[in-house]
């Protein structure tokens, strides 16, 4: 299309993928990739009372940014999404294409939907295409995993709905066999869509973008009910997001350690996690992302602007998470004054509570070392100032 064409469709993109597949990563490919000459505006949705991804997207892009935040774009949210397309459109002549980037946790049919139902956005957008990011390490468990009665396997849909599958982070797979017995089990699901390997998301924009790929056709074939606006769509209600926002820099050691511990204890209920993090005497921003057991960290090329608020933010996506835990945990490993004195007698938790004394605060990045009270004089840390791993002695607060 031509960028001036206000009479025309404008073609979309739809971006969905299960949690941590690498989505925002693909979106920053393209928004930092200069070949296609093309500029887009991008619609953001996040699962949580928290937005991340904002800060996380390239900062050197020219693209419009609106972020649909605060709920599921196929659902609790799916009219904010309808005004912000129509809202869009007034400055259609900015763009050549639309890309919405998905929660996690979306089914994309009641998304693709909205194209084909609201006749003000039938007339003045085509949906172009359905790209389904997929990760190699956890998709087979994603599709494996059993959902509550009526409750759909998000993976499957996502899945099932793609014009184009992205199995990304290959680099993760054991070999050759372990990839192509995961793209049997995909062409289970979807045995139309054409399925392209890749690392990092690394991808040519040209073959995700404006390919004329998504046909009514098939879906209807799969979905009797696609077009019907009384279809019913469940999340699965043990899934939980758990956020917060606060003006304070934060101990990145205790973070980093913090986090280690919760991969240890709740690894296999971790969906996502992610955040932007303002570290004491920093002045760039400190990235945090992971999947399950898998974590990574390190700071970005992006710097705190003179004006800009010094905000760390965090979300954690997962099933039957302790939200309490979380953010008591998180808001530990702010810069705040300890609550224990060196020599303070308390109890320790290593596994059940022991008997200790203080000996350090701020010990190679944890909040305590203790000494524990039995022969060997055992030495151990707490990560973290809270009750979960130090306690004062007679305290009836059960381990979490």
């Amino acid at each position: 299309m031509t960028s001036n064409a206000t009479d025309k469709k404008v073609p979309v993109t739809i971006l969905t993928g299960f949690l941590g597949a690498g989505k925002t990563t693909l979106m920053n490919n393209i928004l930092n990739d200069t070949t296609h000459g093309m500029k887009f505006a991008v619609i953001e949705n996040e699962f949580g009372e928290v937005g991340i991804d904002e800060n996380i997207l390239s900062e050197n892009a020219e693209e419009e940014l609106i972020e649909v935040m605060n709920g599921c774009i196929c659902c609790t949210v799916r009219g904010d999404l309808v005004e912000a397309l129509k809202k869009l459109y007034k400055r259609v002549a900015q763009f050549d294409g639309v890309i919405i980037e998905t929660t996690g946790l979306a089914d994309p049919a009641p998304v693709c939907q909205t194209f084909f139902i609201d006749e003000d956005i039938k007339a003045m957008y085509d949906l172009d295409s359905v790209i389904t990011v997929v990760d190699t390490k956890y998709i087979l468990e994603r599709l494996a995993e059993v959902k509550p009665e009526g409750v759909e396997n998000e993976s499957v849909e996502q899945v099932a709905f793609a014009d184009k599958i992205l199995l990304n982070k290959i680099d993760l797979a054991e070999n050759e066999d372990e990839l192509k017995k995961i793209e049997a089990e995909l062409k289970k699901v979807n045995p139309i869509a054409p399925i392209q390997r890749t690392k990092n998301s690394v991808i040519s924009p040209k073959d995700v973008l404006n390919i004329q790929a998504f046909e009514l056709e098939r879906v209807l074939d799969f979905d009797p009910e696609f077009l019907s606006e009384d279809a019913e769509h469940e999340h699965d209600s043990s899934v939980v997001s758990i956020a917060v926002k606060v003006q304070k820099d934060v101990n990145i050691s205790m973070l980093e350690k913090w986090v280690q511990r919760l991969i240890m204890d709740d690894g296999a209920n971790l969906y996502r996690y992610k955040g932007v993090i303002a570290v004491k005497g920093m002045d760039n921003k400190f990235v945090f992302q992971g999947v399950g057991m898998l974590f990574s960290g390190g700071c970005s090329n992006a710097k705190w602007g003179e004006d800009e608020v010094r905000e760390s933010r965090f979300v954690f996506i997962g099933k039957n998470l302790d939200k309490e835990f979380y953010k008591d945990g998180f808001m530990a490993c702010c810069e705040d004054t300890l609550r224990f004195e060196v020599g303070t007698l308390v109890e320790v938790n290593v596994g059940t509570y022991k008997s200790g004394k203080v000996l350090k605060q701020w010990d190679e990045g944890n909040a305590y070392r203790v000494e524990v009270d039995n022969e060997m004089k055992t030495n151990v840390w707490a990560p973290v100032d809270n009750d979960v791993y130090i306690r004062l002695p007679g305290s009836d607060k059960s381990i979490a």
